[in-house]
This record gives structure tokens, C-alpha cells and sequence, in this order.
């Protein structure tokens, strides 16, 4: 049976932030909130867990998974950041877009992209989201709270725990999230393309 902790969107309660790390560092998955959607994450290192993730999903070993950081230091931890790659991520967030970059022997090689090398992080511009990895002090490994045979993430944290209530450790609750996709953006020899146009706006691609 899935807790479930209503935390404030905009001034999260400190403490049930760190109760909420603590699930996480036990081996939890947990459904939180971002800027796009409400996500699944579990702790970076945790196999099992994430092989929780893939069932409630159904996903396949191809699906890639998202790294959720706490800012661009952590970000160039987890992955070979260029120059140019570190000045348009830091003028796009926070904010709702997934960077795709080649990953640094930090990041799990179960986690990477089999052919590329590569993992996708985020820096969402959502208050609960940024202060659990703050306080995790480790990015989040996550991906979006879509339902197998469903197109849209659930955006009712009251619908979450319904339907996903024996397969969670945890949902929060900060308020409803329409969801909306990510733009991806990812970083080759030849320069950053756009490979999936969402919500995030980059000018300087057009």
C-alpha cells in the first residue's frame, strides 16, 4: 500500500522531503511531480527498483530513462558536458526539457543507451522535484507517468494512488499536473538538435 503525502507545489514541507529520501535510499519507487508531468523515480543505483518502474509501464530493456538533477555541476558528473552543450542548458533551466548527452562512467551502463552511450537528464523548474534530489544528493532515476496503452501521463495524484496503489511505496501529492511532453534536445558531433518538439521553448534551435 502506497504512502501518500500531500506536499505544498511552491514551499514544500522539509520534512516530509526527507522522509520522502529516505523511501527513495530504502529501495522505493516513488510518483512525484515535475514541471511536465508527474513522474516514476527510484534511487539511481537500485536495479530492482527500476525493474518495478519497467513493469508498472511495460517497458521494454530499450527504453531509455531520465537522470533528474539538481543542477548543472551534478549534470556534468553524469555526463561529457561541451562547452556549448553547458551554456544552452544553462540558459534552458529549470525548465521542461530532457538533454540527451554521452553518459561518464558514473551512470550505471544497464541505464545508458546500448548503442550511443548516452543518458538523458532534466532540471525541472518544480519546487518538490528540485528540492528532493537537492536533499538526495543524487539525481532521480526517472521516466514519465505514462500507463501501458495510455498516450497521456496521469495528472491526479488521487487517480495515481487508486490505480497504482499496491505497486507504489509512495505518491505525492502536489496538486494536479496536466501533462505536457518534454523537448528533447540531444548533443552530437555535429551540435544540438531537437528531437522531439514539447513545451520547452529553445530560440536559439530555430
Amino acid at each position: 500500500m502506497a504512502q501518500f503525502f500531500a506536499i505544498h507545489p511552491d514551499n514544500p514541507q522539509l520534512r516530509l522531503i526527507h522522509r520522502t529520501v529516505e523511501i527513495v535510499r530504502e529501495g522505493g519507487v516513488v510518483a512525484y511531480p515535475t514541471d511536465s508531468s508527474y513522474a516514476i523515480g527510484c534511487h539511481i543505483g537500485d536495479k530492482q527498483s527500476m525493474d518495478r518502474i519497467r513493469r508498472i509501464r511495460q517497458l521494454d530493456d530499450k527504453h531509455n530513462f531520465t537522470l533528474v538533477c539538481k543542477d548543472l555541476a551534478q549534470v556534468s558528473t553524469f555526463t561529457k558536458i561541451g562547452n556549448d552543450a553547458y551554456r544552452m542548458i544553462k540558459a534552458l533551466t529549470p525548465g521542461p526539457f530532457t538533454f540527451i548527452l554521452e553518459a561518464t562512467r558514473e551512470v550505471p551502463r544497464r541505464l545508458q543507451h546500448l548503442r550511443k552511450k548516452t543518458i538523458g537528464v532534466r532540471i525541472p523548474d518544480h519546487a518538490v522535484a528540485m528540492l528532493l534530489v537537492k536533499e538526495l544528493e543524487e539525481p532521480l532515476l526517472s521516466t514519465s507517468l505514462i500507463l501501458p496503452g495510455e498516450t497521456d501521463g496521469l495528472s491526479d495524484p488521487y487517480e495515481i494512488r487508486e490505480r497504482l496503489e499496491h505497486q507504489l511505496d509512495l505518491v505525492i501529492d502536489a496538486g494536479n499536473i496536466e501533462f505536457a511532453e518534454t523537448t528533447v534536445i540531444e548533443f552530437t558531433n555535429k551540435g544540438p538538435e531537437i528531437i522531439r518538439q514539447g513545451i520547452g521553448m529553445a530560440p536559439m534551435l530555430d
